[in-house]
């Protein structure tokens, strides 16, 4: 069978089991992501970074797709948190980079006035795939180089 679309395990988090992505019902859009590890996200306060919640996967796609990384929506009102990014996207390029091997994370911001304890196995977030298109006068033939926040480091 060809490979079109997916979730593979990220290298290093092999032996740590974790769960690939799944639609919870049959007319979902969103794969539901789970935590890989336990991870405390601190109250906000200014200067406080996001938090990276780590779901030790990477995800394989098409050339001219996508993967949207979005927040549950029972997160911001039941939890306190919401996405440092809005909306998180994956390149196809990032799958495999030598940094990280493609090792998706949440960015994730708490507001509330007490740290937030993130359980391995809970969801945090929902991923969909996506088809983007290119501009006429594009001309973008660089190559990635790294892994996460990598695309405009020189």
């Amino acid at each position: 069978m060809e490979k079109l679309r997916g979730f593979e395990i990220a290298k290093g988090w092999e032996d740590k089991n974790i769960n690939l992505p799944k639609r919870s019902t049959k007319y979902a859009a969103g794969y539901d992501m789970e935590a890989a590890e336990d991870t405390i996200i601190p109250a906000f306060k200014p200067g406080v970074k996001p938090t990276l919640i780590p779901t030790g996967l990477k995800a394989y796609m098409q050339d001219d797709e996508m993967l949207c990384l979005y927040n549950r929506s029972s997160n911001p009102k039941k939890k306190g948190l919401v996405l440092a990014n809005s909306v998180g996207i994956v390149d196809k390029d990032y799958y495999g980079n030598a940094d990280n091997d493609g090792h998706i994370m949440y960015a994730m911001w708490n507001f509330k006035d007490e740290d937030v304890k993130i359980e391995k196995g809970e969801r945090i977030g929902q991923a969909i795939f996506q088809k983007y298109l290119i501009a006429d006068n594009d001309s973008a033939d660089s190559v990635r180089t790294g892994g996460f926040g990598s695309t405009d480091k020189k």
